[in-house]
């Protein structure tokens, strides 16, 4: 999945009045052409490794409103506060260090804004884009509530890798078979919206976590295991106390 942005929700920014001053958040990968600003670590001169979400012809931002950042740096971004109509975070909060740190300037500097990231439903799937469970290179499993406007990030165990069934993956076939609408988790926001990492301290806890969405969906998916495994997926995480 290249780091594009939903369809509908093109349209729904592109919708926004003439003047409105978008920023695209970690939008070096594939821009938003709509963006009046762009954020990124990468300079503006490479930027479109997997092209661009919009007409390129109709490009908003320039290289005098490319601004190089270090999202992550605990450094607050360079805007003051509400500084933009809608900002826009798409498929990046997921490859970042600190997504708690992100989503609090997001909140900070836009009066409304866009996230988009991979769903669980992909990021729990084996095979995305190799032999493991989900994208290799993301570093958490994203729940995304809309009627909150809030975003829990959850460490991405090593353990959702054990060959073999284990109860909280999807099959490689599930995957394939996700629409693009299921791949991602969208969160349309106004004002500001909250998130925070989410801990287990409880193992039951979290291997109920881990085994909610291929259970809830796992009529789809034939290959999906049955039946409560707790105690031996607690095990294989390494833990104790079940």
């Amino acid at each position: 999945m290249l780091p594009r942005v939903l369809p509908e929700s093109i349209a729904r920014i592109e919708a926004l009045p003439a003047d409105a001053t978008v920023l695209d958040v970690g939008g070096w990968a594939c821009p938003l052409v709509r963006a009046t600003t762009v954020l990124d670590q990468m300079p503006y001169e490479t930027r479109g490794l997997y092209g661009c979400n919009g007409d390129p012809a109709e490009e908003r931002f320039t290289a005098d409103t490319w601004v190089c950042h270090d999202i992550c740096a605990r450094e607050p971004f360079p805007f003051d506060d509400d500084a933009f109509d809608i900002v826009v975070c798409s498929h990046t909060l997921e490859d970042v260090r600190d997504p708690v740190w992100v989503a609090g300037e997001l909140s900070r500097i836009g009066r409304a804004g866009y996230v988009e990231v991979p769903s669980r439903l992909q990021e729990q799937s084996w095979g995305v884009n190799g032999p493991y469970v989900g994208w290799s290179h993301h570093h958490w499993l994203i729940d995304v509530d809309q009627a909150a406007e809030h975003i829990d990030f959850v460490f991405k165990l090593h353990a959702l890798h054990h060959p073999g069934p284990t109860g909280w993956a999807f099959s490689a076939r599930f995957a394939e078979a996700l629409s693009e609408r299921e791949r991602v988790s969208t969160l349309w926001w106004d004002g500001a919206f909250s998130a925070r990492e989410r801990f287990f301290e409880d193992v039951n806890a979290l291997v109920e976590w881990l085994a909610e969405p291929v259970r809830a969906h796992g009529a789809r998916d034939p290959v999906a295991p049955r039946g409560d495994r707790r105690a031996r997926l607690a095990r294989r995480l390494g833990l104790r106390g079940v």
